[in-house]
């Protein structure tokens, strides 16, 4: 089963999850449109999602990835 948290919800009810193939590790993206639009999930490649704009469901991404660099305390 896909692991995933969720990136970015839009006012208009898309949703972007940061997915997780568990056996491999490979990582992508989920999109999940809202209902009125049909609601089916796509995955995207994660660089292919970077390159696609510059949206708020990508500065999430970032912010997210921006979370895994440490900081060294000041001396």
């Amino acid at each position: 089963m896909t692991e995933r948290r969720e990136l970015y919800r839009s006012p208009n009810g898309d949703s972007w999850y940061l997915g997780r193939e568990p056996t491999d590790g490979h990582a992508f993206i989920i999109h999940q449109p809202n209902s009125p639009s049909g609601g089916r999930l796509s995955h995207i490649e994660l660089g292919e999602f970077l390159r696609s704009g510059k949206g708020p469901e990508q500065q999430a991404l970032l912010r997210l990835i921006g979370t895994l660099v440490e900081v060294p305390p000041y001396a």
